[in-house]
């Protein structure tokens, strides 16, 4: 008896001193008359009279709803809880890819976000890994005025035009690709120097022996995205 209840007063004491890991939603909605399924990571203890910043997150790969998971999961979820950050990843409608035809949900996607969710500085980060890293530079450039820092792990814009190029001049921006990624890494250093010339914010990572997965950003290495969204704030307004 006295076993037993030991176990449970130290089974009680757990659940108390455990915090609840944060929400993830599963929505759908019509955004200029496309159906569109996505997912919102709400940070532990979620208030929505409460504003918090906010990453649009694109997913690799075909951006089904199963690769969106993945990529919530080891590379968003556990620090979005740990510091406060809501997330929102779509899947690609009717798989068209989101720097291809799936593009047309926005900017309407991105207004009702904003209505749904008090977003700091009414201003989202993106971010995405390989063809959701360049959906992120897509989208950014199209509408800027919609985000306040740019992440590619791996990803670069395309194509660069002048205008496209300048339409990212406001935002921070971050590249991170693997080192044995030789077609990805030759594109993103020639961007990186372009936008340096420039005098953009931009940093360049070659990640020491990854290829194109990124394993060094996945899991607890997230937190090195997190320090670019944090960065951000501070030095991107």
């Amino acid at each position: 008896m006295r076993t037993s209840l030991a176990v449970a007063i130290v089974l009680s004491f757990l659940v108390l001193a455990t915090p609840a890991n944060a929400e993830i939603v599963a929505r759908t909605g019509t955004f200029s008359g496309i159906v569109v399924n996505y997912k919102v990571v709400l940070p532990t203890g979620y208030d929505p009279a409460q504003t918090y910043p906010a990453i649009l997150a694109f997913a690799g790969g075909g951006q089904e709803m199963r690769i969106v998971d993945n990529v919530l999961e080891n590379h968003f979820r556990s620090e979005a809880e740990r510091r406060g950050y809501i997330v929102i990843s779509a899947a690609a409608p009717n798989g068209k890819l989101f720097f291809q035809e799936g593009d047309k949900i926005f900017p309407a996607f991105l207004d009702q976000m904003l209505k749904t969710y008090k977003v700091e500085t009414g201003k989202f980060h993106i971010a995405g890994r390989s063809n959701g890293g360049l959906s992120a530079f897509h989208i950014a450039a199209s509408y800027p005025a919609y985000f306040r820092s740019l992440t590619g792990f791996p990803g670069f814009l395309q194509p660069a035009t002048t205008v496209r190029v300048e339409a990212l001049r406001p935002l921070c921006m971050y590249m991170h690709v693997g080192e044995k990624d030789p077609g990805w890494r030759q594109a993103m250093k020639q961007q990186y120097d372009l936008f340096r010339q420039k005098g953009f914010r931009i940093s360049y990572a070659v990640e020491p022996g990854q290829e194109h997965s990124l394993e060094t950003l996945a899991g607890t290495g997230s937190k090195t995205l997190f320090d670019h969204f944090d960065d951000a704030a501070q030095n991107c307004k």
